[in-house]
């Protein structure tokens, strides 16, 4: 018998060799269909996919019988530590359950969103998650509403990780009082001019995390004149561009806040790029805690989340259909301050030079 080695064996091959239909092939490999195979001609079947090392199409078996269970999962950004940590989580889950996953990603864009989820309405599954924040806007959320409300007419099940303000499961992440956690311990460190990295103001999440920050803040005594917000997209291009245009600017800033732990690594390379010391010059922290940010010299302050537990908890919500409505489930966010912020020195030369 000839091996294949120019790539996996097919149920073609498989049949091939061991000189059946395709048909044959497959109904000796899937036993629990309707028909059977004669016992000899099965066991030539089982010896041929077994020299060929033939790996059965999972998908597409459990298409063909029927019974399998799939679910859509929405991501802004797979490449995103954030997206990824979430992800990791909610497939654990399916593959407990025996789902076949499907992934989509938006890059924060609405219509990609709204379009990934018709398409999962379109392959009849199961259940939806969407991990991303959601968005300010009235036509996106009267959209997505219509949408996931058809899928749970047709018996499907769904769940947001962050606020979307639509009905359904929620994993809502603490990103207000995370931030508000951000903002208290920097004016106890001794800052008074700060500086605010934050990503497109249509995201929900960055509304959040941005007026959590200002409200503490100004809580604290400092007046909201005295921080500087600057939005850029919700990457390390971002975070970067904020960085040079609070440093271009003259920002008279001694502590910036970055509303993710991606612009954070950003605005680092640009403040290391441009002789800003951190945290001498200039302290920073982030939010999320992925692992890149314990393991930089300095080390990153952040906000902390359980990532792996949110996606878990919103497979299982997506999954676990009941007639007990819809729930909430906090995602509990913990400030870890690092070495990247200091107590700030009276005395000390602003990260943009200007007092």
């Amino acid at each position: 018998m000839r091996i294949r080695r120019d790539g996996p064996a097919t149920l073609a091959d498989v049949a091939r060799a061991a000189g059946v239909s395709l048909a044959t092939a497959s109904r000796a490999l899937n036993p629990g269909g309707q028909r059977a195979v004669r016992v000899e001609l099965r066991e030539r079947i089982l010896r041929a996919a077994d020299d060929l090392r033939y790996v059965p199409n999972a998908h597409a078996r459990a298409l063909a019988g029927g019974t399998t269970t799939t679910v859509g999962l929405v991501l802004h950004d797979i490449t995103d530590p954030y997206f990824a940590g979430i992800a990791r989580g909610a497939m654990a889950v399916a593959g407990d359950r025996g789902a076949l996953v499907m992934v989509g990603s938006t890059f924060r864009s609405p219509e990609r969103e709204l379009e990934f989820v018709r398409t999962f309405r379109a392959q009849r599954v199961d259940a939806v998650v969407l991990t991303g924040s959601g968005f300010e806007d009235d036509g996106y959320r009267e959209a997505m509403g219509e949408e996931l409300a058809g899928h749970r007419r047709a018996g499907g099940g769904y769940a947001f990780v962050s606020e979307h303000d639509l009905p359904g499961h929620v994993v809502l992440p603490g990103n207000g009082e995370g931030a508000a956690a951000v903002g208290r311990a920097l004016v106890e460190l001794g800052h008074r001019r700060l500086a605010v990295a934050g990503g497109p103001s249509s995201l929900t999440t960055v509304r959040h995390r941005i007026g959590g920050f200002v409200r503490a803040v100004e809580a604290c005594g400092v007046p909201s004149a005295a921080i500087e917000v600057v939005d850029r997209p919700f990457s390390e291009d971002g975070g970067r561009a904020a960085a040079r245009e609070l440093l271009d600017g003259g920002s008279g800033a001694t502590a910036l806040f970055c509303v993710s732990d991606v612009m954070a690594l950003g605005a680092l390379e640009e403040l290391a790029a441009r002789g800003v010391t951190v945290p001498d010059d200039l302290s920073v922290v982030g939010f999320n805690d992925i692992p890149t940010m314990r393991r930089l010299s300095p080390p990153v302050s952040t906000v902390r989340l359980d990532l792996e537990a949110m996606g878990r908890t919103a497979m299982e919500l997506a999954l676990d259909r009941d007639a007990g409505g819809f729930r909430t489930v906090p995602a509990p966010a913990e400030l870890v301050l690092r070495a990247s912020t200091a107590r700030v020195d009276a005395a000390a030369r602003p990260a943009g030079g200007r007092g």
